[in-house]
């Protein structure tokens, strides 16, 4: 009983800290783990309320009073593993949730558009923070017009890609 016990705790731990980080890892120089005190030193971005659409463009839901820092910022820290600046065009990001759910985004789309301005992981919604909830860290991307393709919660990676 014991061992079980010990078992126990050490998974919840482990399961907890898995929840409350998020891993950037492929073609990178170094693989960079996110966690939710790393959010806090970038600058923050709110949305005051934003409507989830489908594929259909039929209401889901709305989401009120967001605050998130740019996806951006937060890549703005890794090593794309290109020798050149010319091959970061082509270079994408698969962003994974943890239930598989992927979304996709072009390096010069986060980097190089308008949209990359508004791409955000969320830090909190309507006053409650969201790493840490049963939604976990949450990205959103406001200026799609089927805002639900692309909202994804619980990310729990992003995995950065080169085209061949």
């Amino acid at each position: 009983m014991k061992y079980f016990t010990i078992l126990f705790v050490f998974l919840t731990v482990f399961l907890h800290a898995q929840k409350n980080s998020l891993a950037v890892k492929g073609d990178l120089n170094t693989p960079v783990t996110v966690t939710e005190e790393d959010l806090k030193k970038y600058p923050v971005h709110e949305v005051k309320s934003i409507d989830i659409l489908n594929h259909k463009m039929e209401f889901k839901k709305n989401l009120k009073n967001l605050k998130g820092v740019l996806l951006k910022d937060v890549l703005s820290q890794v090593t794309f593993n290109a020798p050149t600046p010319k091959e970061l065009s082509t270079f994408y990001l698969v962003c994974r949730a943890e239930d598989g759910y992927k979304v996709v985004y072009s390096w010069n789309e986060l980097f190089n558009t308008e949209a990359g301005d508004h791409i955000m992981l969320i830090t909190s919604a309507d006053g409650i923070k969201t790493p840490g909830t049963k939604e976990g860290f949450t990205l959103i991307t406001p200026g799609d017009r089927a805002t639900g393709r692309r909202y994804v919660k619980n990310l729990s990676e992003i995995i950065i890609k080169k085209v061949d």
